[in-house]
């Protein structure tokens, strides 16, 4: 059975990449001259889908690994740690 963090990464990361695809889709269709080429601002367009959808990944994957992160994985600082680096770069 999948684990529920794994579900919701991967819901999280269809629904990203499903967006995506509507988007470029959107672009397309807009844009797109009657030889089926994309003009030049489709291709800008289409640049900032791009663009975009990289930095919408980005903040997911930030926001899973905050939402997700569990206490008993040992991901967290402790404080006792901070005592045995004080005095080292």
């Amino acid at each position: 059975m999948v684990e529920r963090e794994q579900l919701i990464e991967i819901a999280v990361s269809v629904g990203s990449v499903v967006l995506m695809i509507a988007a470029m889709v959107y672009v397309g269709s807009a844009y797109g001259t009657e030889n089926s080429t994309l003009s030049p601002e489709g291709g800008q367009m289409l640049v900032g889908v791009i663009i975009g959808f990289i930095l919408l990944m980005t903040a997911v994957g930030i926001a899973l690994a905050y939402l997700l992160n569990d206490p008993e994985d040992g991901l967290e600082t402790n404080d006792d740690d901070d005592v045995d680096a004080q005095g080292t770069f």
